[in-house]
């Protein structure tokens, strides 16, 4: 008979994978952290944090369970959970990477944490409402941030060239790490720019955007995390729409006809229908909800 293979153990009186990991969403529950910047809780976090502590995969946690840590790689997972109860920092900041599905970009607090429904949109070319994605051959990405959705939109549509526009020159220098790392200088442009404002005539088949759209008063509230990433990619005025209005007024100059556009506006599907009655808006289903993301065409936006 063959002897029952052995789990190994940690050294005494260190943990396993499973120890740290379960001791780490505790402490993050005791401190009352907050998440939503690429975790949705504090066992997720704590997983998170491990993995990229021990150089693993993000995904790969079934099958290090139960492996015994160094005391040195104990050390450096307990410093990142106390680091991140300590500071109240984004967890993406402290280990200065964020995950959109299997794409990974360098972040730091120059630019927000990125977490779009567009990015899951784009994972089927935007399907149904592009039925043609090898025909894209221009798109923009305003308000950019770290480059991630003008990133994906180049995979996408590997026969686009797109431009990429934040105001921020901070957020740009971030993007251009980013594009660098892709490999996609050559087709992603990279511009300073107030939505619009430096696009001259330019038109584009694809207009992508995720502006700010904080409303006021939620600014104010917002928890200690999200006070960590800069104001000017949240802040959306009075009621949060102050940059999508700026949008809705300018795209139909800058897109070629049967061009589409599509905004991310978090959960503000009811301001945006009452602010723009006419608008024959098309809200696509997201892991968020059907009130997150909107489409138009060109056509539907001059009237």
């Amino acid at each position: 008979m063959h002897s029952a293979k052995r789990r190994p153990r940690a050294a005494p009186g260190l943990p396993t994978v499973r120890e740290i990991v379960h001791a780490g969403a505790k402490q993050f529950r005791a401190a009352r952290l907050v998440f939503g910047h690429g975790t949705t809780n504090a066992l997720d976090e704590a997983v998170y944090l491990t993995l990229h502590s021990l150089c693993l995969p993000p995904d790969d946690l079934e099958s290090h369970l139960d492996t015994p840590l160094t005391k040195r790689q104990s050390d450096g997972i307990l410093k990142l959970f106390e680091r991140r109860i300590r500071e109240r920092t984004p967890a993406a900041y402290l280990t200065h990477e964020a995950w959109l599905g299997d794409f990974r970009f360098y972040v730091d607090e120059r630019v927000i944490v990125p977490r779009s429904y567009i990015a899951e949109l784009l994972r089927e070319d935007l399907a149904p409402w592009l039925v043609s994605p090898r025909k894209i051959r221009s798109a923009l990405d305003l308000c950019t941030g770290s480059g991630c959705l003008a990133i994906l939109l180049a995979h996408s549509f590997p026969r686009a060239r797109i431009d990429a526009t934040d105001i921020a020159a901070d957020a740009l220098r971030v993007a251009r790490r980013n594009v660098a790392q892709y490999q996609l200088k050559s087709r992603i442009s990279l511009l300073k720019s107030d939505l619009f404002s430096g696009l001259g005539e330019k038109r584009y088949d694809l207009i992508v955007s995720n502006p700010p759209y904080v409303r006021a008063a939620i600014m104010r509230r917002l928890p200690p995390e999200y006070r960590r990433e800069p104001g000017i990619a949240l802040a959306g005025g009075s009621d949060g729409l102050a940059a999508v209005r700026r949008i809705l007024a300018e795209a139909s100059r800058h897109l070629n006809p049967g061009g589409l556009l599509v905004v991310e506006v978090g959960h503000n599907r009811r301001q945006v229908e009452k602010a723009f009655p006419d608008l024959a808006f098309t809200w696509p289903e997201t892991s968020g909800g059907d009130d997150c993301v909107f489409l138009l065409t060109r056509e539907q936006l001059v009237r």
